[in-house]
């Protein structure tokens, strides 16, 4: 399970990588656009390699909301996080179905047909 500072670590050193400066100097407050200098297709270019790094996809519908480096931490752990587990509540068994019982097959017709 990835932690959220592993999830964070991951993609403050890929924007690092692709901006060529110093994670550091990357904070979960900045503007992918504003802060960063990230075009459109900048940030399309990183969130797929964001996409590589943990091995999932992110809907075209989902792009609009990751506007700052913490809305795409907090994206991907939501994502690669397991989902948490549901009380298991006992269902009781159900009794076993009834066997259908055969018909016997129909006999053939005896009336001859005519030509």
């Amino acid at each position: 399970m990835a932690t959220t500072t592993d999830v964070s670590n991951k993609i403050v050193q890929a924007l690092a990588d692709y901006l060529k400066r110093d994670a550091a100097s990357i904070e979960p407050t900045h503007h992918l656009r504003e802060d960063l200098g990230l075009d459109s297709m900048a940030v399309i270019e990183m969130l797929y390699r964001i996409e590589e790094v943990f091995n999932l996809q992110i809907p075209d519908q989902d792009l609009v909301g990751l506007t700052t480096v913490g809305h795409v931490i907090d994206y991907v752990q939501g994502r690669v996080a397991p989902a948490p587990a549901k009380s298991a509540a006992k269902t009781p068994a159900k009794p076993p179905a009834k066997t259908a019982t055969k018909k016997p097959a129909a006999k053939p017709s005896t009336k001859s047909k005519k030509a």
